[in-house]
């Protein structure tokens, strides 16, 4: 088992990677989120470090910064509902809301005021003019007051002027798409990709032991010592072939999940120029071609000679040949599915229906004289056909099959007319070149896609309260349900929203004494002398969780809290867990105690088919106990949509249980 990094450390692995090389305008989003306020403090000292020095032009977004983060910063730009309210210095910012009648109290930071003073509920406390009467300020009204101010002037000013582009760097700007060569491009992605491959070894591994076992077990299956050089058995030499070829096509089933999977970070590099798509396409390519030779030997080595066909070493290096290209152009297809696809459920959809359709057209589940005449195109379509050909004449056409029958025609012909694939021998030539053409379209494909098609997903819009408010009233007179408008009908259907929704709930301690988590020690740390079998990440962790207490467990990035939480909650499915967890004096039973637990995780996992109602619903009617009847779950999941509190208990039904 691999450790991995926390969520911490990717946020920063994320931020260095932008960081490095030859980047001078950094947009950087909420780079503090996973990170202890320490942390995010020392990352952004050294992009300010890193502006005024480099003189790079960085732009970070943060939520709410800790005051000392906050006093890094030189410009603020705050922005509320997809508009600016204010741009300019730090040191003039407090003073522009002192003029709009808010002050900020000396025991409240910047950013906590900043953020609080745009929000409706929060936004009185701030107002300094007592003598005056308040009244909302909207976060239209303080554009327009930003505007008016001398800093809003003074922004309009600057803009309004025309650079001097004489005043620029001639190396402020970079004229080249990449920063590498094409061949460097190339061989970078070569290195990555053979690294990728080293970490997916087992898969590969596992892959060839497959087929070798496979092949062994279809060997007895078509034992030479039963099988005869005649019309009878000739029909069992052909399943073997066909076998042979479909098995080697679903064993590059994988390779499209693996191309999915690397998807989002092509697209992240892709976007930033790291590299473009065709250099990215060549190594996943090239690379394969080993995996493709090796599992095409691991079958054809133990399979050629048991099942018995014919013993001449040119014919066994001519089926090895087929068999590679095969593997060859279905892993190239599969990864040109993938790119144009993009998600696992669509690409898996579209794989398979490609490969029946070859499967269909291949010439052996249905032959071709049996193909209807306008049908018959799609059997010199489909790659399986060539595959048929390829072995089927290099078999059939051998000098042990050209005994006479009474036909006139020789056995081995007489058994490929028999599937419509008689064909001459200078067809394997043909077969093999169509192959190759199939596996460089395919590829070619796979380039394409990878270069047109952007991340999967829709983008997202911010429109302001005050737009919508508008919309709705233009809209109001159009959309009507039984008469009323459909604020109204909607208002009439919803119920009473001033009660409070109860549902029943047992307290419950959890105390833990000496817990202790190990994996095993990841093969890097082995190299550089660390000689445990186990890495310890939590050691001897004792405490108690009380009810009616709000612990909050803390902690700096990787301190192992994600760890602990896992423990604790039963997530970890690997390593090994010491010590006692006891739930309410208990010892915790993991399948009851998931029943009466919840956990929101570092990484939220949601369908993305189904709306944020929808999902609650769904949690509400499969966790909560079966007396609670239909209306008070639908309650329960309005009341947590609307976001509202109610003190009437008496609105909904009365065979709800207390407390929640």
């Amino acid at each position: 088992m691999r450790r991995g990094i926390s969520g911490g450390e990717k946020k920063r692995l994320t931020t260095g990677e932008m960081i490095v090389g030859p980047s001078k305008a950094l947009f950087m989003d909420e780079i503090s989120t996973g990170l202890d306020s320490s942390t995010t403090f020392q990352i952004v000292s050294c992009l300010q470090q890193l502006a005024h020095i480099s003189e790079s032009t960085i732009l970070v977004s943060l939520l709410q910064p800790a005051p000392e983060t906050y006093q890094l910063f030189d410009d603020i730009i705050l922005m509320a509902e997809g508009q600016i309210v204010y741009h300019g210095p730090k040191s003039c910012i407090m003073s522009f809301f002192e003029s709009c009648g808010f002050k900020c109290p000396g025991r409240k930071g910047d950013a906590d005021f900043l953020q609080e003073v745009l929000s409706k509920k929060d936004q009185r406390q701030y107002w300094s003019r007592t003598e005056e009467g308040y009244n909302f300020v909207t976060v239209d009204q303080f554009c327009d007051k930003f505007k008016a101010s001398q800093s809003g002037q003074n922004l309009a000013g600057e803009l309004s002027k025309p650079y001097d582009e004489s005043k620029g760097h001639k190396n402020a700007l970079s004229f080249s798409i990449y920063s590498l060569s094409k061949w460097d491009l190339v061989k970078a992605c070569f290195a990555r990709e053979l690294l990728l491959m080293k970490r997916n070894a087992f898969i590969y591994i596992t892959k060839a032991i497959q087929l070798g076992l496979i092949a062994a077990i279809t060997g007895t299956v078509f034992l030479r010592t039963h099988m005869g050089v005649d019309r009878i058995h000739a029909n069992y030499y052909m399943s073997s072939l066909f076998y042979a070829l479909l098995l080697l096509m679903v064993n590059g089933f994988p390779e499209l999940a693996m191309a999915i999977n690397r998807l989002p970070v092509f697209y992240k590099q892709r976007d930033y120029y790291f590299y473009p798509a065709w250099a990215y396409a060549i190594p996943s390519f090239i690379l394969k071609i080993p995996v493709s030779l090796v599992e095409s030997v691991a079958w054809t080595s133990i399979s050629y000679y048991l099942i018995g066909y014919t013993p001449e070493a040119s014919r066994f290096f001519s089926q090895l040949l087929i068999l590679f290209l095969i593997h060859t152009v279905t892993l190239s297809k599969f990864r040109c599915v993938a790119s144009y696809c993009q998600t696992m459920v669509v690409a898996s959809i579209c794989g398979t229906l490609t490969f029946l359709v070859m499967l269909l057209f291949g010439g052996f589940i249905i032959p071709r004289a049996l193909l209807p005449n306008w049908l018959k195109w799609g059997f010199w379509l489909s790659p399986l056909s060539y595959g048929e050909i390829g072995l089927t004449g290099n078999e059939f056409l051998a000098p042990r099959w050209l005994e006479i029958t009474l036909s006139g025609a020789t056995l081995g012909k007489r058994i490929l007319m028999d599937q419509a694939l008689d064909f001459s021998s200078y067809f394997y030539w043909i077969s093999v070149g169509a192959l190759i053409g199939f596996t460089l379209l395919f590829n070619v494909g796979f380039a394409i896609g990878l270069t047109i098609k952007n991340i999967p997903g829709s983008s997202r819009a911010i429109i302001s309260r005050n737009k919508l408010a508008t919309f709705g009233e233009r809209n109001q007179d159009k959309d009507t349900e039984n008469g009323m408008p459909k604020l109204q009908a909607e208002t009439a259907l919803t119920p009473n929203r001033t009660g409070r929704m109860v549902l029943p709930f047992t307290p419950l301690t959890i105390s833990f004494q000496d817990v202790n988590y190990y994996v095993d020690t990841p093969a890097e740390m082995r190299k550089h002398g660390y000689m445990e079998r186990k890495l310890q990440l939590l050691h001897n962790i004792t405490g108690a969780f009380q009810p009616g207490v709000l612990s909050a467990l803390m902690g700096v990035t990787g301190a192992g809290k994600t760890t602990l939480l896992d423990v604790l909650a039963g997530r970890k499915t690997g390593g090994v867990i010491e010590g006692d967890i006891r739930i309410g004096g208990y010892p915790k039973i993991q399948q009851t105690f998931a029943r009466i637990s919840g956990y929101c995780e570092q990484t939220d996992v949601h369908s993305p088919q189904i709306t944020v109602g929808e999902s609650v619903a769904y949690s509400a009617w499969l966790r909560l106990p079966p007396e609670i009847d239909s209306k008070a779950r639908n309650v329960s999941y309005i009341c947590f949509c609307n976001g509202t509190r109610a003190t009437n208990t008496q609105t909904y039904t009365s065979s709800v249980p207390k407390n929640l």
